[in-house]
């Protein structure tokens, strides 16, 4: 999943939104029925609704997934920064 998610950002990378651009880290899966795709990386809450339509598509032509429910969630890790003081 992680090469298939690494191939759809190289043909098409996220569009950036303010001054940062969402990096795709690793894919897996989390679910059988429907497949649950899991993709984990920075700044993903900045993915739009475009692009997540275009990476759900690609996934079900690599994939040959026609006809089957397919979801995709995003995972951002937190920040081991946020609450230090300085």
């Amino acid at each position: 999943l992680t090469r298939a998610m690494i191939a759809a950002v190289e043909r098409q990378a996220p569009p950036k939104r303010g001054l940062v651009r969402p990096k795709l880290r690793y894919a897996h899966q989390g679910g059988i029925n429907p497949p649950r795709i899991i993709i984990h990386g920075n700044a993903l809450d900045r993915v739009p609704a475009s692009y997540q339509r275009y990476l759900e598509g690609y996934f079900r032509k690599a994939f040959e997934l026609v006809g089957t429910p397919l979801a995709i969630e995003f995972r951002t890790g937190r920040n081991p920064y946020a609450k230090k003081k300085r």
